[in-house]
């Protein structure tokens, strides 16, 4: 008899233990998901408003207007080429790649120009600057000029790379 109340104890023993297991295992659960909650919703971004459409103009009046407020050698001493280089460049890429075409966001207002997002890529690479750095003239986020960056440089591969991304031709050499 004694082994029977032994396994009742046991059985009990063993109930109760199961019970507060699954108390505190749900408990634990619970608290991972709600700190895996609370994390995502830290990692929403702020909302900067730019003006990117003034941006657009200001970088217009500035270099591309018929009075343009800096002269050529200006343009090709901050753009490191000069200026019909960089409109068939930015026409290339408005017209042959989507992310460089304009679009209306999801409130109706238009994204950045080509020339904005070319003009980033270009800023970056000739000064070598961090991307953060653009934004004041351009108009843009830190993570919008990374983007602009890549597909600037997927961009010119994808149409000038045949042409001036190949080895020299012995015509080239002499």
């Amino acid at each position: 008899m004694a082994s029977s109340s032994s396994n009742s104890f046991d059985g009990s023993v063993e109930e109760k233990f199961d019970q507060i297991f699954e108390q505190k295992f749900e408990r634990m659960f619970n608290a991972v998901g709600d700190r895996q909650e609370a994390s995502k919703a830290k990692k929403k971004r702020a909302f900067v408003e730019r003006e990117r459409e003034e941006g657009h103009i200001r970088l217009w009046k500035d270099y591309f207007s018929a009075d343009a407020t800096y002269p050529p050698n200006l343009f090709r001493r901050r753009f490191r080429m000069n200026k019909p280089l960089f409109m068939r460049i930015v026409d290339r890429l408005s017209n042959e790649v989507p992310f460089f075409q304009q679009r209306r966001d999801a409130t109706g207002r238009f994204g950045l120009s080509a020339l904005q997002k070319s003009t980033a890529a270009i800023r970056i690479m000739a000064y070598g600057c961090a991307a953060d750095a653009v934004d004041e003239y351009v108009r843009l986020g830190a993570s919008t000029a990374i983007s602009c960056l890549e597909h600037f440089v997927e961009g010119i591969i994808s149409l000038f790379g045949d042409e001036y991304l190949r080895q020299p031709t012995p015509e080239d050499l002499q």
